[in-house]
């Protein structure tokens, strides 16, 4: 039987989850609140991992090793690197890249971890197809693509930034975590896929959109999220 290890950056997207499902267990590692238990049928663990590349590695890790997950949805809201990307819509994740790694004076591509052999990390394929077909279901007002994420530890504000992100990794979106979750995940071998509901355009006007969008950016996420888990 499958167990999905849910795992979002923000608390307004845990605790909706939380109050949706049934918690059987909780256990509390590296600082952060593991809620295992039951949704609509289907079993899961709910975990905010905090912000950035170490907490979300981390919150995989714990998942493969305490709670043997199958299979891992992480969730929270990005910045757009695409203009068919628009506020308010969602991503999903094709591949995931850092994009702050650079060992390119020893002949790794750029975003390459040294001695690991892969660049990208690729989703589920039919994690995809599957969150892609729920989110025309339940949120058929949102418009939704399939691409690259793209992380770092950094909260990108800045046109020039942005595009050397798009010219060099040809992201979609940016965020603080998904390279990560996908990187954890694909040493453990479980299959993933990143859901990013976009919060602001990751320009100089980022700092004033994201505080408006953030709870309704959540909230989408949620809905999603739980439409999705017992279908896996």
């Amino acid at each position: 039987m499958s167990k999905i290890g849910i795992i979002g950056a923000m608390e307004l997207e845990v605790d909706t989850l939380k109050k949706q499902m049934n918690v059987t267990r909780v256990i509390t590692k590296a600082n952060m609140e593991f809620n295992e238990g039951t949704l609509d049928g289907a079993e899961i663990v709910v975990v905010r991992s905090g912000i950035g590349k170490v907490n979300a590695a981390l919150c995989v890790q714990i998942l493969s090793d305490i709670f043997e997950v199958t299979h891992i949805i992480n969730t929270g809201v990005a910045g757009s690197l695409n203009a068919k990307l628009d506020i308010g819509d969602i991503l999903i994740s094709k591949v995931a890249v850092h994009h702050d790694v650079d060992v390119t004076n020893f002949g790794y591509a750029l975003g390459e971890v040294p001695q690991l052999g892969i660049r990208e990390f690729p989703a589920d394929e039919k994690m995809i197809e599957l969150a892609e077909k729920t989110c025309k279901e339940v949120l058929p007002e949102l418009h939704t693509l399939v691409g690259r994420v793209v992380s770092g530890d950094q909260f990108i504000c800045a046109k020039d930034i942005k595009e050397k992100l798009i010219e060099n990794f040809k992201g979609d979106c940016c965020e603080m975590e998904g390279a990560s979750i996908a990187h954890g995940a694909y040493l453990n071998g479980i299959p993933f896929v990143i859901l990013r509901a976009i919060s602001d355009k990751a320009d100089d006007s980022a700092q004033m959109d994201y505080p408006t969008f953030e709870k309704h950016a959540a909230e989408h996420c949620a809905k999603l999220v739980r439409a999705l888990v017992p279908q896996l």
